[in-house]
């Protein structure tokens, strides 16, 4: 069974930075794409990053562009987002995910097949 569990998340001043992680098991980890989202209170699930197996191909919501970093390490089983320049909008529960189509990169929270519980981040004003 595939499991995600994030951590990383917690309490920071505006315009500073966070890494998350994420870890995965229950399969090969290097051969499926692996994303983050978020979601506000009151608000819609927000793509947020994604980056594909071979982290070759790497995508970002607008909201985020220069700002945060999506990485992994295959070898650890782990998917990680660098959040620079911490915003107060930025605050709200992250989550990690996947599909369970080889190949498939994250973009669209609608198709995830598998999410992690999520880990919250808050930026203080």
């Amino acid at each position: 069974q595939v499991q995600l569990v994030e951590s990383g998340g917690g309490l920071v001043q505006t315009g500073g930075s966070l890494t998350l992680s994420c870890v995965a098991s229950g399969r090969t980890f290097s051969a499926y794409g692996m994303g983050w989202f978020r979601q506000a209170p009151g608000k819609e699930r927000e793509f947020v990053a994604a980056i594909s197996g071979s982290s070759i191909i790497k995508y970002y919501g607008d909201s985020v562009k220069g700002r945060f970093s999506i990485s992994r390490d295959n070898a650890e089983n782990t998917v990680y987002l660098r959040m620079n320049i911490l915003k107060p909008e930025d605050t709200a529960l992250y989550y990690c995910a996947s599909h369970n189509r080889i190949g498939v990169i994250p973009t669209d929270a609608a198709s995830i097949d598998y999410w992690g519980r999520g880990t919250q981040v808050t930026v203080s004003s």
